[in-house]
């Protein structure tokens, strides 16, 4: 007979009780992965490096073996949380820094001044990240070896704003591009392969800097500085 709250064979108050379940389950489960990402950003701002084991996070945590492979198939999935964390903090940092300015233009320069300070090859307390973001890097790199569409897609919240930047910019007539879409690919690899190359530069003095960068993107966009 179909409870008298609904047409369901199940009684409402069964259901009720289950949904209450699986939500608190769910809350655990995203307490014990959070529980774990922590840890693992711990050992990289100590260590900086990714050269760790899954016991050792399983040591700083407190968690089980068991915890561990419910929220990540492995390590490489781990440290894939963490560069997804890293790339929502540094499209965060973006966001702020280029609402700071009005003008389309200024904001594309703010863009990619920053840019740049998030790829600097080196750790220093200058950057604007909260952990160590060099040994997440090299590992996005090795991993864009092997799956370059997952690296993308995990870049994305840093791809997007730049393209709505690079819009609005053609959109007010400061710079010129038949297609905004590769014109903000082309500046965003510009920034991300001179930490590439920067990063085997030991004198500071020879490294591409980001004014360098932006002068040239100018020339590209057919920018007048003026505007």
């Amino acid at each position: 007979m179909a409870d008298r709250e609904g047409n369901s064979e199940e009684p409402l108050w069964r259901q009720r009780a289950v949904r209450r379940s699986l939500t608190t389950a769910q809350a655990r489960a995203e307490d014990r992965a959070a529980d774990l990402v922590r840890a693992a950003w711990e050992l990289i701002d100590e260590r900086g490096t990714t050269e760790f084991t899954v016991q050792d996070v399983l040591a700083r945590s407190g968690q089980s073996v068991r915890t561990f492979y419910q929220a990540f198939g492995g390590k490489d999935e781990l440290l894939l949380a963490l560069l997804e964390d890293a790339v929502r903090e540094q499209a965060d940092d973006l966001r702020a820094v280029v609402d700071e300015e009005s003008e389309p233009l200024a904001r594309l320069r703010a863009y990619t001044i920053r840019l740049y300070a998030w790829c600097e090859p080196a750790d220093t307390d200058r950057k604007p990240s909260s952990h160590k973001q060099l040994p997440i890097a090299e590992f996005a790199v090795q991993l864009s070896n092997l799956d370059p569409a997952r690296v993308e897609a995990t870049m994305e919240p840093v791809s997007l704003l730049l393209l709505e930047l690079v819009d609005d910019a053609a959109a007010a007539g400061v710079i010129r591009t038949a297609n905004p879409e590769r014109a903000a690919g082309l500046l965003k690899q510009l920034v991300m392969y001179s930490w590439h190359r920067n990063r085997y530069i030991k004198d500071p003095e020879l490294r591409i800097t980001a004014e360098e960068i932006w002068d040239f993107c100018l020339h590209g966009f057919g920018a007048d500085p003026a505007d």
